[in-house]
C-alpha cells in the first residue's frame, strides 16, 4: 500500500515499509478512533507530513515516536507504553477482573456457610426437642 503524502511517495520499499507502519501504530488526535492512515483530518496530514520528514531525515521509528509522544502525549499511540502514568491502562482490568473473582468467591463462600449454619442449628434443634420428649 502507498501513501500519498503531497504527491509524494517513497521509492525505497523499506522506508515505504516504516511509513505504512508507523501511520498504523500512530492514532489521529482529531478523529481519536482511527490511525494516521485512516484519517482524512488536517491535523493527520500534516502528522503524516512530518514523519516523511523525519523519515527522509534519518529518524528511526524509536525517535520518531518519541517525538510525536513528547509533542502530543502517549494517547497518540495506539499502543502506549508501560511507564508510571500509564500503568492502569495496562494493569487496570486485570485488577479489577482478579477483584471481581475474589468478591464472588467471597460471596459464595458466605452464602454456602451460612447453609450450612442453618442446618447445624436445625439439627441440634431437632435433637435437643428429642431429648426433652
Amino acid at each position: 500500500q502507498t501513501f500519498l503524502v503531497d504527491e509524494k511517495t517513497f521509492t525505497d520499499d523499506s522506508n515505504q515499509l516504516r511509513y505504512d507502519t508507523l501511520m498504523e501504530e500512530l492514532r489521529c488526535l482529531v478523529c481519536q478512533n482511527q490511525s494516521l492512515a485512516d484519517s482524512g483530518a488536517g491535523l493527520a496530514q500534516d502528522l503524516r507530513k512530518k514523519v516523511v520528514t523525519m523519515i527522509e531525515n534519518g529518524s528511526n521509528d524509536q525517535e520518531i515516536k518519541d517525538y510525536m509522544v513528547q509533542r502530543y502525549g502517549e494517547f497518540i499511540l495506539y499502543r502506549p507504553r508501560l511507564n508510571y502514568s500509564t500503568i492502569m491502562l495496562w494493569f487496570g482490568p486485570f485488577i479489577l477482573l482478579v477483584v471481581a473473582i475474589g468478591i464472588i468467591v467471597r460471596i459464595i463462600r458466605s452464602s454456602q456457610s451460612s447453609h450450612t449454619n442453618q442446618e447445624v442449628s436445625s439439627e441440634k434443634k431437632i435433637h435437643h426437642d428429642g431429648e426433652h420428649s
